[in-house]
């Protein structure tokens, strides 16, 4: 059985939650392993490796004498290092001050400044590397289209006769020549939306004309986890045959058509397996970034189109593989970043915020699509923990590099007074930031 069908038999608020805490085991596990290794190779002896808060299920001490262990409470973890206080690694100054001068160098307080400075860098980093690991194998599996636009399989759509095949070359649409892929997608975006369309075609050697349906038919290509479209049922290869009363021959006419409902609902008929289903949607509204950046506020339905067929595709070097990995991770943290920034400032809504439960519903809702699906938004969450983590607020790790950074300029660290209020501060303020993205996650929507 797979995700998409363990969450249908068994309900989606369970499963939500369910997912969630094993996103959310699976990312904190690599943050605190990172811290722990790093730790480990500059000489700084671990303790307790915890998987969880609270009381402790399980637990085992390796050869190191670092026990390992599972908590009670999924939502987190924590390294706690020798001469530490606590998980949040405070001195414990009673203990410190009985170790011998060899036995300090192996704690946090006692290590020279870089061992520090890169044992707490560790956490973001592995956050990143395993986005990078997840990019990268969700790369590899799908592949990336070839040049040349062939078909390499043709999705069920409500068109009726002969049409194109898999293994076919397009090389005209509607008499316009497509001789490669961007010229095939330019060419798709510019035609009428119509339900039928001609194909000239390579086939076999031979060159026949056919007919299909549009290219860019009002196919579901997918559904955004927490939107509209998943709340009123729609499903990944559905085809949106009307929406409000207004029959739809291509993708492009469904923006124009919710955007006019100003949040109200729209009917829409849907054909799925040969069947016409009615469905009613109410359209969220969302802030989206704009190309050349910034954001605009529209109405939305959560759902992106497909193609009337998939591409052929083939498989990309390591190097290419790499590079597109890269480009995605960097493209999500550039995106994450910008709109963190115009919720702050105002821009735009503070809803697009979500907090613990808003993510666990992203989680269920990729999970019920399949696991491609629950692990880009894995590879997604593991990316914006990592970015989190490094900004620079006491109690966070890029609080703790602020502090080292000034230790390393002033050949000092700060005054414990001034940590204690620093870190009491940051405290506070990351406490108030998760009750307020909690709050998103009921009072948004």
């Amino acid at each position: 059985m797979d995700l998409s069908s363990l969450v249908a038999t068994f309900g989606g608020a369970v499963w939500s939650g369910v997912f969630f805490i094993v996103a959310i085991a699976v990312i904190v596990a690599v943050h605190e392993y990172g811290h722990y290794i790093v730790g480990r190779w500059s000489g700084i002896h671990a303790e307790v490796f915890s998987l969880g808060f609270g009381p402790v299920i399980y637990s085992r001490v390796d050869k190191r004498g670092t026990q390992w262990q599972i908590a009670a409470l999924p939502i987190g973890g924590y390294v706690k290092f020798l001469g530490d206080k606590d998980a949040a690694s405070a001195p414990d100054q009673a203990v410190l001050s009985g170790l011998s001068a060899e036995e300090r160098r192996h704690t946090m307080t006692g290590a020279p400044l870089w061992a520090r400075a890169a044992t707490v860098a560790a956490g973001p980093i592995f956050n990143f590397i395993l986005a990078l690991i997840v990019y990268i194998g969700l790369i590899s599996y799908t592949g990336v289209a070839t040049d040349a636009p062939v078909v390499g399989r043709v999705n069920a759509s409500p068109f009726v006769g002969e049409t194109i095949q898999p293994g076919d070359r397009i090389l005209a649409l509607n008499g316009t020549a497509t001789p490669d892929v961007a010229t095939f997608a330019e060419v798709a975006s510019k035609l009428p939306a119509t339900t039928t369309i001609s194909y000239s075609i390579e086939r076999d050697g031979k060159t026949l004309d056919v007919q299909g349906a549009h290219p860019f038919l009002p196919l579901v290509g997918a559904v955004m986890p927490r939107n509209a479209g998943g709340d009123a049922g729609i499903q990944v290869g559905d085809v949106i045959v009307q929406a409000g009363g207004i029959d739809v021959a291509a993708f492009t006419q469904l923006p124009a058509l919710v955007e006019a409902t100003q949040g109200q609902p729209i009917a829409l008929k849907i054909w799925r397996n040969g069947e016409i289903i009615d469905l009613t949607l109410s359209p969220n509204r969302r802030d989206l970034p704009k190309d050349g950046g910034g954001f605009e506020t529209r109405w939305m339905i959560g759902l992106s189109g497909g193609m009337l067929f998939e591409p052929q595709t083939r498989q990309p070097g390591p190097w290419e593989t790499v590079t597109l990995a890269v480009d995605q991770a960097w493209f999500t943290a550039q995106s994450s970043l910008s709109a963190l920034w115009h919720i702050v400032t105002g821009q735009i809504s503070s809803c697009n915020l979500s907090g613990p439960v808003g993510m666990a519903e992203v989680m269920g809702d990729a999970a019920s699509q399949g696991l491609f699906e629950f692990m880009g938004y894995l590879g997604m969450m593991s990316l914006g923990i990592g970015l989190l983590n490094l900004f620079p607020i006491p109690v966070l790790d890029g609080g703790h590099l602020v502090f080292y950074a000034y230790e390393a300029v002033f050949r000092r660290p700060p005054a414990p007074a001034v940590m204690n209020v620093l870190m009491l501060i940051g405290l506070m303020a990351v406490l108030s930031f998760m009750f307020f993205a909690l709050g998103n996650d009921f009072t948004c929507k």
